[in-house]
């Protein structure tokens, strides 16, 4: 793309990433979802938990620079920020739940890299990618020939090479790489891991736009049915064709073999284990890199199985038959929303006096019931002493479940799953029965969570008085 003076104009107005580099918030808004999206590689958050982590930022930021810093609440600001005229966030309602999620944009993700580049590195690599580069070209030659005497000798020349490096191996002579080179390809691998994981959510941004335009055709379509499904149809398969779209089917082929997984595995834990790459302290979450990145492939592929599903709703001709005026209805509306979508009218859009109509029956109403006079007793109260324990007023216990909570998104921030007994080793309880009861009801109220009644698991505590106890419950697993 040519970066003209129309052009740089153009994104400086209009694309998201770049407003935000120019956001009076800037600092706190990159730093914050960098903290909280990118480096867990967390997809999505619940309203109330991404409104509660922000609130606690807000804290402790007003604590620093003053209380004036940030008036709004947090939840203002993350509506500002998923807000149509910023992009900054996406505001959502997964299927199947009536509490809104967030997830980050594409634009917010390709700005808070370019932010991470500008600080100075202490290693500065360039080995490793002149290889990569010499590699990518030996691939692409290689790959194009056309000729089977020339790739003949090719694969001879290599296998000369082997042979050589097998003696000069037998004779004692093992080449290693040296403390810099091993860091230079380790930064290599650090930076494209991260790549990979922003190129993801661009392609579920790419397929999610894809599926915004299917529904919009669906809604305003008044011609044959067949013509539509047609132009649909090529329209995914030119993306499923597509360069991008041949890349991902390749890379999740590759991925999805449990070989490959299990040998990445090995690998990563043999790089991690070498004295100079444990010298850079590393990210312990690059032991599960791929199984990040399986996780963010997971989200494309349901992108394209809701886009297949309202496909096949299409399809039915039985059910639009029978639903055609109802669809005929819905068809209207939607148009009319479509074509306001841009627009919003001003005011109440509709108001509901009542859900049902108030019924109330002669006999449900109470009798009259005397109003009971008291009687005072008129008495002088004594001045006195009484030897009254006053401990229980001392003993009270109060839960703190907001502490319980942030234990709990802590916990899975480092793990698709974990159960009770396993938090509560990490967190043991301090208020006993009554706080594990808290537990429990915090776990009953998320949606994933799930209770196995056929395996159990024990948990233990020490009493104020010093007394051990424990009970013994169905294990409940706290699942991402």
């Amino acid at each position: 793309m040519s970066l003209d003076y129309a052009t740089l104009d153009t994104l400086r107005r209009s694309h998201p990433a770049w407003r935000l580099l120019g956001a009076e918030h800037a600092p706190l808004i990159a730093s914050f979802l960098q903290r909280v999206f990118i480096t867990p590689n967390v997809r999505i958050i619940a309203q109330a938990d991404l409104a509660e982590a922000l609130e606690d930022e807000l804290y402790g930021l007003r604590k620093q620079i003053g209380s004036e810093a940030f008036p709004r609440p947090a939840l203002e600001y993350l509506n500002d920020w998923a807000a149509n005229e910023r992009g900054w966030l996406r505001k959502f309602y997964p299927l199947g739940s009536d509490e809104p999620h967030f997830d980050l944009t594409p634009a917010t993700e390709k700005a808070i890299t370019w932010l991470s580049s500008l600080t100075e590195r202490a290693f500065v690599g360039t080995e490793s990618r002149l290889l990569t580069l010499f590699e990518l070209l030996k691939q692409m030659t290689e790959g194009s020939e056309t000729d089977p005497e020339a790739r003949i000798r090719e694969l001879h020349k290599r296998r000369a090479e082997i042979d050589a490096e097998m003696e000069r191996i037998i004779q004692g002579d093992i080449p290693l790489l040296d403390d810099t080179a091993l860091k230079d390809r380790f930064q290599q691998f650090v930076g494209l891991a991260r790549e990979l994981l922003a190129d993801f959510r661009e392609v579920e941004h790419n397929f999610r736009g894809l599926d915004r335009r299917v529904r919009e055709r669906i809604a305003l379509w008044d011609g044959a049915k067949g013509a539509l499904l047609a132009e649909i149809m090529g329209e995914r398969d030119a993306i499923a064709d597509s360069d991008q779209g041949k890349s991902f089917r390749a890379f999740w082929d590759f991925l999805m073999s449990s070989a490959r997984q299990e040998e990445l595995t090995q690998l990563i834990e043999k790089v991690l284990h070498l004295p100079p790459v444990a010298a850079l302290g590393p990210d312990t979450r690059l032991k599960r890199v791929h199984y990040d990145w399986l996780e963010a492939g997971e989200h494309t592929q349901r992108t394209v199985a809701q886009l297949s599903q309202q496909l096949r709703r299409f399809l039915d001709d039985k059910a639009y038959l029978e639903n055609r005026r109802i669809m005929g209805i819905l068809h209207e509306v939607e148009a009319h929303a479509l074509a306001v979508r841009e627009a919003m009218p001003a005011g109440d859009f509709i108001t509901i006096n009542e859900t049902a109509a108030s019924i109330e029956l002669p006999m449900e109403r109470p009798l009259h019931t005397p109003p009971v006079k008291t009687r005072i007793t008129d008495m002088l109260l004594e001045h006195g002493e009484a030897d009254v324990d006053a401990t229980a007023l001392f003993t009270q216990v109060v839960i703190d479940k907001a502490a319980l909570a942030r234990h709990i998104r802590q916990a899975l921030q480092t793990h698709l799953q974990i159960s009770l007994g396993e938090l509560l080793e990490s967190h043991p309880l301090q208020q006993g029965l009554a706080e594990l009861v808290s537990y429990l009801q915090l776990a009953a109220d998320r949606p994933r969570t799930v209770i196995d009644e056929d395996a159990s698991e024990w948990v233990a505590w020490q009493s104020q008085g010093g007394e051990r106890k424990r009970v013994r419950l169905p294990r409940v697993i706290l699942v991402r």
